[in-house]
């Protein structure tokens, strides 16, 4: 077992490295550092927090993040299926078309129960 043919894992693993801290020890050597009451201070979106963290949100923020996660999910099946369409076969045809119909099924349910309406 030669040690040379894992020079170019240690090198990988080095400069991963020195990408990483490399610029966070450059920044905290070089920048300014003068911290005051304004900059150490809590703060969101550039105001102070005048409200509880913990306020309720509507259910549809949520609604939409799942939706959102369905329908991108159905883009990571379709990319690998529509590049390997010839080799599945009718077979893997008709299974994606089944799931293309399920899917269709659950936005048309989501669409007429009014998940996708916005007021």
């Amino acid at each position: 077992m030669n040690l040379e043919n894992y020079f170019p894992v240690l090198l990988f693993i080095l400069v991963g490295i020195g990408v990483g801290v490399v610029p966070q020890v450059l920044g905290r050597v070089l920048a300014p550092h003068k911290p005051d009451a304004q900059k150490l201070s809590p703060y969101e979106c550039g105001f102070e927090a005048f409200e509880d963290a913990r306020m309720k949100f509507d259910v549809r923020y949520y609604l939409v993040a799942i939706l959102f996660i369905l329908f991108d999910l159905e883009v990571a099946f379709l990319v690998p299926w529509s590049v390997a369409m010839r080799d599945v076969g009718m077979l893997g045809f008709w299974s994606m078309m089944i799931f293309l119909g399920v899917l269709t099924i659950g936005l048309v349910f989501e669409w007429k129960k009014g998940a996708l309406d916005w007021e």
